[in-house]
């Protein structure tokens, strides 16, 4: 190993060469975030979501309060638990927009400030995780409907009044004999009034969300189905269940596992199980070694570089030193008559080579099996004084 291939090998990339090949990952970068700035600025003047009164996009319900404002029904949106319980009274409406994001103990607590309130309470689209606490006696079917407008069949005024109305979506059964049933789908309603058992309040589950969309109002009957369930008290509170909510977090006296479901424990042990047999699938095999051709002839010179390159980077002078020595004293046992097996013992190598040299013996011992060099310099000196002897040494 010459000095300047190690001198060409210790080279690290400059700023300027970092700064080439990293430039487009920046720009790129820069752009993105430059776009997603002007979007958010452009945007943050807007009320834009699902079932959102404040919103004018094709699946918000702006149209649906603004009607309901021209008609003296004031609508107020809450987020939390806390307003939505406090809002249920006899002249109020409370919408559930997603009954499924509640907890069960959300769930509960909501369950009791209306069951007794007179109110109505409104659960769009409600399943199963949700329906046995908020609308007791009814189930869900696990088959949703196929079609999307469908026609009242039931005596409830509101939906004889309205049509046909897109309520196609999930379809109900319940137990209640006092319970309307409406708008069926093979069979099942996609729409049912519950009365309450004291007072004057109901509970009306809908199937489908669509009679409250913008982009569907003005379709069929749903703007009229729409007005009058909403519509029946002066007051509509429309609650949006929101991450924001504390009470989301109130897991009461169940622990953590209480709370994963137990699909999530079964895939847990399912992924160790994978892991463990990927382990022993890519485990190493012990055995023995078996020499294979490499696909590609590769020249001395750039394996020589790449170990340079490895040595310097885990700066390792150490095992540098003794590659040179060892591959130095293997090529030099032959040209003084030592055996191979003998050319890293001392005391066969030294004696042979001072009587072939004249040399002192002790200055050829700290030269083929001295310490390793303290520094690169005396690398690259220990590099050229190997080589200087194996030239001397070969010299006729």
């Amino acid at each position: 190993m010459t000095e300047a291939t190690l001198t060409s090998t210790s080279a690290s990339p400059t700023a300027r060469q970092v700064w080439t090949r990293t430039r487009g990952i920046v720009l790129a970068v820069v752009i993105l975030l430059a776009a997603a700035v002007a979007i958010a600025a452009i945007r943050s003047g807007a009320q834009h979501g699902r079932l959102d009164p404040r919103s004018a996009d094709p699946y918000g319900s702006r149209a649906t309060a603004e009607l309901l404002g021209d008609r003296g029904v004031s609508t107020r949106v809450v987020t939390t638990l806390d307003e939505a319980r406090s809002a249920a009274g006899a002249d109020t409406t409370l919408l559930v927009a997603a009954p499924d994001l509640l907890t069960d103990h959300q769930q509960a607590d909501l369950r009791a400030a209306t069951k007794n309130s007179s109110g109505r309470t409104i659960l769009i689209a409600p399943d199963s995780p949700s329906l046995g606490t908020l609308a007791p006696g009814v189930t869900a079917d696990p088959a949703i409907s196929f079609h999307s407008t469908l026609s009242p069949s039931c005596d409830l005024p509101a939906a004889r009044r309205a049509g046909s109305a897109d309520t196609g979506g999930i379809r109900y059964s319940t137990s209640d004999p006092g319970a309307d049933v409406c708008y069926p789908s093979d069979g099942l309603p996609t729409l049912l009034r519950i009365p309450a058992a004291t007072g004057n309040g109901d509970t009306v589950v809908l199937g489908a969300p669509d009679i409250l969309y913008n982009n569907r109002l003005d379709k069929q009957g749903n703007a009229s189905l729409a007005l009058q369930l909403l519509g029946s008290r002066p007051h509509l509170v429309w609650y949006l269940p929101s991450l924001s909510d504390t009470s989301a977090t109130d897991a009461g006296k169940k622990t953590f596992l209480d709370l994963l479901p137990s699909g999530w424990l079964w895939g847990t042990l399912q992924l160790f199980i994978a892991a463990g047999l990927a382990a022993l699938w890519r485990a190493r095999r012990l055995g023995p070694l078996v020499p294979e051709r490499l696909p590609v002839a590769i020249r001395a010179s750039e394996t020589v570089e790449g170990r340079a390159r490895l040595y310097r980077k885990a700066n390792a002078r150490d095992r540098a030193a003794t590659a040179l020595r060892s591959t130095t004293r293997t090529r030099l046992a032959p040209l003084i008559g030592v055996s191979p097996a003998q050319a890293h013992a001392p005391e066969a190598l030294l004696p042979a080579l001072s009587a072939r040299l004249d040399g002192d013996g002790q200055a050829l011992h700290a030269l083929l099996f001295g310490p390793p060099p303290s520094d690169d310099a005396a690398l690259i000196s220990l590099a050229d004084q190997l080589d200087a002897l194996e030239r001397e040494v070969r010299r006729p």
